[in-house]
């Protein structure tokens, strides 16, 4: 990652092979999740979800370590006014990662803690060295997870696990982890980056608006009760009707049977 001594610095890079785009954090040594990263990052997954070429999305944070969490160096100088501003930009970076309409998958190695497990939660699956560390520890900090984490991790774990994660502050190794549901395949280290790119790469050439939908009524359908939820999934459901996906995945079906159709993304 090559710059001038004019330009800022670079800590994220969105990198695009067959269809996959890589999305990495560069800070090191722990990726600490400063202003400016979470800029970067919110601005890289924008770029995924716009490009064409792009069919799902793997967040990765280097060999070592995912994120350890929040910048706390730069936090800690800040007041009660500067957090009331600053709070609604760190939620909105994470979000841009939930709204990617394309499969994510969080790519975890070492420590994924505070806003980092924040991070990963915004992915629609989790993958993690058999070493990995997760955890919520802001509760040591005086504070509580203010990226998500108070929402998504009861969403994703049930509320009596994600409290006593949040109250303690304490760190779930990869066994538990996945046992609870936290993640979602467990590997060695060194194949972490490998096996998220390889389950990535098995949604290419997939229906991607159909793909969208599938994703936007899981997740707008957890956020409402179980009527408004049908309906959000009806909506999806009829729309499809209109994309030449569906013309084309029906069609082969009938010609060919099950697994056969080359979708274009329209």
């Amino acid at each position: 990652m090559v710059q001038t001594p004019d330009e800022p610095a670079r800590y994220v890079s969105l990198e695009v092979s067959d269809g996959v785009g890589v999305i990495t954090l560069q800070r090191p040594p722990m990726n600490a999740l400063s202003i400016e990263v979470q800029e970067q990052f919110a601005r890289a997954a924008r770029e995924a979800d716009q490009r064409r070429d792009v069919h799902a999305v793997v967040i990765y944070g280097g060999p070592k370590v995912f994120a350890a969490g929040a910048d706390v160096k730069e936090m800690a100088a800040w007041d009660h006014r500067t957090m009331v501003e600053r709070s609604t930009g760190l939620q909105a970076s994470f979000v841009a990662v939930t709204e990617l309409g394309k499969p994510t998958i969080a790519a975890i190695t070492g420590y994924a803690l505070g806003g980092g497990l924040e991070l990963a939660l915004c992915t629609d699956f989790r993958v993690c060295a058999d070493n990995a560390k997760l955890g919520l520890p802001e509760i040591q900090l005086g504070i509580i997870p203010g990226a998500g984490g108070t929402q998504r991790l009861p969403r994703l774990i049930g509320p009596a696990r994600a409290k006593e994660m949040i109250f303690s502050g304490r760190h779930v190794r990869a066994e538990e982890a996945l046992r609870i549901g936290l993640v979602d395949r467990i590997v060695a280290p060194d194949d972490v980056h490998d096996e998220a790119v390889a389950w990535a790469r098995s949604f290419v050439g997939g229906p991607a608006l159909a793909l969208r939908a599938a994703k936007a009524a899981v997740d707008r359908g957890l956020e409402v009760d179980l009527r408004s939820g049908l309906e959000i999934e009806r909506q999806h459901f009829a729309g499809l009707f209109a994309t030449q996906d569906r013309t084309i995945g029906m069609n082969t079906f009938l010609e060919s049977g099950p697994g056969q159709a080359k979708f274009e993304g329209r």
